[in-house]
Parts: structure tokens; sequence; C-alpha cells
């Protein structure tokens, strides 16, 4: 039975990762998220030995560092970290006045200082684990790419994509670590793109986003988190350092059965 530490798993993507990581792969989760929502409760109570759900704010480094490593007290092992959770604010453009530093550095303890405390909890007992440990970074195609108005989002998942190539390197033949692109997933946080984003998108893009939900052309988080769960479990040494996405012909054998 794997052992898994997942953050973010209240909704969207790590809700289902979570659901698969129980009811496919039969592994022991350590969930811990910001609240708890009635879906992961309702996991929780289908699960009463093999779920534990705690309530922890990433960015409390004491606390966060407890929740990851209560998973080898609790189980004698770890076997995988999937980075999940994340902000999308503050909405921003770069040269505007309308969001303090401040808000940046706090969008930067989220996205990426907790992913180095994470890191550094969980390493010692993912180098322990039976068959290779595993990270896996729930990363954006924002990484790459340069949408007006997500400077703190775009810069913090590229950040998320270098720790991942540079953790790769340093722990190469004991963790295997991968970025997946989980691709425009109908969660809420579309929502908020749709609903607070014309202000700062350009409006052709914004319209973009707009009318992908309307055509129903958003993935459903069950196809990404199908993904994630059995790299989690199964990620190859091919994969790591890599930032995939979800759909690559790569991760076709990761993929939910149709």
């Amino acid at each position: 039975m794997s052992v898994v530490v997942i953050t973010g798993a209240s909704r969207g993507i790590g809700l289902a990762t979570t659901s698969f990581l129980l009811k496919t792969f039969e592994a022991a989760v350590i969930a811990i998220s910001r609240t708890r929502s009635s879906e992961l409760n309702a996991l929780s109570n289908e699960h009463p030995e093999t779920l534990q759900i705690i309530q922890c704010d990433r960015t409390d480094e004491l606390a966060f560092t407890n929740a990851i490593e209560s998973a080898p007290a609790k189980y004698g092992r770890l076997d995988a970290l999937i980075l999940n959770a994340a902000t999308l604010d503050p909405l921003t453009r770069i040269g505007s006045t309308d969001a303090p530093l401040d808000a940046w550095r706090a969008h930067f303890e989220v996205n990426v200082y907790s992913l180095v405390t994470a890191l550094k909890a969980a390493t010692p007992s993912l180098r322990e684990s039976p068959n290779g440990g595993k990270v896996i970074f729930v990363s954006s195609g924002a990484a790459a790419g340069g949408i007006a108005g997500w400077g703190p989002y775009n810069a913090s998942k590229a950040a998320m994509n270098s720790l991942n190539r540079t953790y790769a390197t340093e722990e190469k033949g004991r963790i295997v670590s991968i970025a997946v692109r989980p691709g425009k997933v109908d969660t809420s946080m579309q929502g908020e793109i749709r609903e607070r984003g014309g202000v700062h998108m350009a409006p052709d893009v914004h319209e973009l986003f707009i009318r992908e939900k309307k055509d129903g052309q958003l993935v459903r988080p069950e196809d990404p988190g199908h993904v994630i769960a059995a790299l989690a479990v199964n990620g190859p040494r091919s994969l790591s350092g890599e930032f995939v996405s979800w759909d690559d012909e790569r991760c076709r054998e990761f993929r939910r059965p149709a």
C-alpha cells in the first residue's frame, strides 16, 4: 500500500486525485487542506482507515512540516507527495499600482515557498520509500506563458517547474519528480478568472476563457486527477524532471479508462 501526502485536496483536481488514490490505487492518504469541503468529509467517512484530513495553513512552516511528517509517523513510510495547492491572487499587471508588493510576497509564500517547506519535510522519508519516492507538482501552462494580469501566477508556476527540474537532478536515482500541466480544468479558479479577470487580462483572452466554459471545452477534474494519482504511485524515472501535460502521449498509460 502506497502512502501519499496531497495538498489542496478539498476541491477540484485535488479532490479527484484523492478519490482515485483511495478507490483505484488503494493508497493511504494524508490530505492537507486549509478548509474541509463536504466532498472531502464524505471521502473520509468512506475511508476512515486510509484517509486522514489535516487542516493547515501551508504558509505556517512548523504546522505544515508537522502535517507532512505525520504520514511516516502514522504509517511508517511516505511514498509520494502531491503538491496541488495554489492561489491565483493577486490578479494584477506588473506595472500596476493596484497590488502592493506585499501581495506578491503573499502569493509566493503560498505558491513557491510552501513547496520548499514540503520538500524539506518529505525528502528524508521519500528517499526511504521501497519503490522509490515520487513528487508530483501540479503546474500550469502559465509556467511557460505570459497572460497579461497573471504576473504573480505565471512567475510562481515557472518557479515551480524550476524547482521540479532541480529537485529531480539532486535526487536522481532516489526520487522521481514530475511537473504536470492539467490544462484548463473546470474548477473554482476558472470561475475566478471569468468573474474577475476582465479588469486585468486582454479582452480577447478573457473572452476566450468565457467562451470555452460556455462551449463545454474545459477539462473535467477527473481526467488530470487520474493521471496525477497514477504518476504518484507508478511515475517512471524517464519522466523525472519533465513538465508534461496530462494528455501528453507519454502519460497515455496513466489516463483513466474511457
